[in-house]
């Protein structure tokens, strides 16, 4: 009866991520940018800490929120303590490593194709920005199923600020979160911040 119910909650979860990430597709380029205008201006308002501290975030695929900007900006503020840290698959099944990475740098396709440092000084980061292809209420995301973002949270001690960012077509009842799924300390939209109930 649990493998039942087990493979049931998979199933809905590989639709759930697929249908999600079909309908990010579908935004025109003009259409995810002023999303992701609005997703930057929404973290860097409610969350204005992060400009003096180590945080990871993602270089954009498949029409995520691109960051890029607000990493920028955080750059150009210059504050003491800031450093933009890109995450590194080292080895599958493991947690991810992060790289510091600065404007200009060199960047090589990892094994998933996700543009990563080749080179530079691994550092451990203070938040994390984590784009997600689903999210609820509770506090839960659906990522593209490698689990390598729950098992870095699971293992950084003490545990970095987690804000998930996404657009609104990502907002869903529940993801049906399973015991290795990490709750988000918040979450980010072009709606508002989000902290989970």
């Amino acid at each position: 009866m649990s493998e039942n119910r087990d493979e049931t909650c998979a199933t809905f979860r590989r639709a759930l991520r697929q249908q999600r990430i079909e309908l990010r597709l579908a935004l025109s380029a003009d259409e995810r940018s002023l999303l992701s205008e609005k997703v930057c201006a929404q973290v860097q308002k409610n969350f204005p800490q992060l400009a003096g501290l180590r945080v990871g975030f993602c270089w954009p695929v498949k029409n995520e929120p691109d960051l890029r900007p607000l990493i920028m900006s955080w750059f150009e503020s210059g504050q003491t303590g800031f450093a933009a840290l890109l995450p590194v698959v080292l080895e599958a099944n493991a947690a991810l490593a992060f790289r510091k990475w600065t404007p200009g740098q060199r960047l090589v396709a990892d094994r998933y194709g996700i543009p990563t440092p080749a080179e530079g000084e691994f550092l451990v980061p203070q938040a994390l920005l984590l784009p997600v292809n689903a999210f609820d209420a509770a506090g839960y995301r659906i990522g593209y199923g490698g689990g390598f973002f729950d098992r870095t949270l699971a293992s950084l001690k003490p545990a970095p600020l987690s804000i998930g960012v996404g657009f609104e077509l990502a907002r869903v009842d529940s993801i049906r979160p399973e015991a290795h799924d990490i709750r988000l300390d918040a979450m980010v939209s072009e709606a508002g911040v989000f902290r989970h109930v």
